[in-house]
């Protein structure tokens, strides 16, 4: 699927805006704070109904504004699609496709496939487990609707057990059969997301190694490790033994919302043992295979956003990843950088087709 247009009203810093769009590769091009970025999070917007940098919807509005909403047209096998996002305060999101509401904004992910890398993709490796694991959701809710239904059903029951434990804690009181009917969906659904996690890491580790290797140049030995508790012990068992601790903590312990992913550098921890370098060829490997597995399962090309990802990368590796992505197995590419010159120095001499756009004060000019 590829965005033939976008369109923004009131839309952060943005006041209107309209532009057409390359098959293959777009470079917003400009200074810093100008709205670059904000392009490529309204791209992600159409894609996942939200923002990837801003949660709280209402402050994507334009400052002093009522209102936003982007439009993009897109083209499929010589279709034309519509999508529309829009907030008005006070009111619901609304999310269209050829101007349909969804009921429920969740049935839109995974139609139009996309992958975002930003700087902001170092806190898979800094941060919590919690970022790891949406890593890990949100590729797989792309192409798979059950997983994501299993995965909102479970955090639900999760929400519910967890609110009867302080309930039993206040009121001096437990109720098993109470506490049962929560642990059987805890039970069914995280013992599906488990199954599912497993596969897809079995599925996407020599995927991201073998894009670790392209990009180092088989520099270092790289591994992803899935952790669970669900990996070695039956569910039912895991809360069984845990109950004890859960009355103390009023918390559920043991479940699939404790997975985590090791990012493993030659045996040793990404995180205190690699360089910055290495981080960045780990995480730019990560998005990689995030796209050629939702690729393959999908049957649909991935549209790629590439964030102000250049300034820690030497040339060789700012063309090894552009080569990658302009020999024809990705979708659209949309790249913002702070040179006005870099990049598209890099694609002429690639021989790779592109728009090269000038971002300044929220507006937009061809370069």
């Amino acid at each position: 699927m590829l965005l033939k247009k976008l369109s923004l009203l009131k839309f952060k810093n943005y006041d209107e805006l309209s532009v057409d769009l390359s098959s293959s590769v777009n470079c917003f091009l400009g200074n810093n704070g100008e709205g670059k970025t904000n392009l490529l999070d309204a791209i992600y917007y159409l894609s996942f109904c939200k923002s990837y940098f801003n949660p709280i919807d209402i402050q994507n509005i334009k400052h002093n504004e009522p209102f936003f909403a982007i439009d993009g047209i897109y083209e499929q096998n010589d279709s034309e699609i519509k999508v529309y996002c829009g907030l008005k305060k006070g009111q619901k999101k609304i999310v269209k496709f050829n101007k349909k509401n969804y009921e429920r904004h969740a049935d839109h992910i995974g139609i139009i496939p996309l992958v975002m890398i930003s700087p902001l993709d170092v806190l898979l490796i800094i941060e919590g487990s919690e970022g790891r694991r949406k890593f890990i959701d949100g590729i797989i809710s792309q192409y798979d609707k059950s997983y994501l239904e299993h995965l909102l059903q479970y955090n639900k029951a999760l929400v519910h057990r967890n609110m009867l434990l302080k309930s039993f804690w206040l009121n001096k009181n437990f109720d098993s059969d109470l506490l049962d009917i929560w642990n059987e969906q805890l039970i069914k659904n995280g013992e599906l997301i488990h199954q599912a996690r497993k596969k897809f890491i079995q599925d996407f580790s020599p995927i991201f190694q073998k894009y670790y290797s392209l990009l180092s140049k088989n520099l270092e030995v790289v591994k992803l490790n899935y952790e669970s508790q669900l990996n070695n012990k039956d569910f039912s068992l895991l809360l069984k033994e845990g109950l004890e601790k859960d009355q103390i903590t009023h918390y559920t312990n043991a479940g699939i919302h404790k997975d985590d992913l090791e990012f493993l550098i030659s045996d040793y921890p990404l995180k205190k043992f690699a360089s910055q370098g290495q981080q960045k060829t780990f995480l730019l490997a990560l998005k990689l295979a995030q796209a050629e597995i939702i690729s393959e399962i999908s049957k649909k090309k991935v549209i790629f956003l590439l964030d102000d990802i250049f300034d820690k990368l030497d040339e060789n590796r700012m063309k090894q990843l552009l080569n990658i992505l302009g020999n024809g197995n990705f979708g659209q590419i949309f790249i913002t950088d702070t040179s006005i010159t870099r990049i598209p120095k890099i694609l002429t001499q690639e021989n790779i087709i592109y728009n090269a756009f000038q971002i300044s004060n929220g507006g937009i000019t061809n370069v």
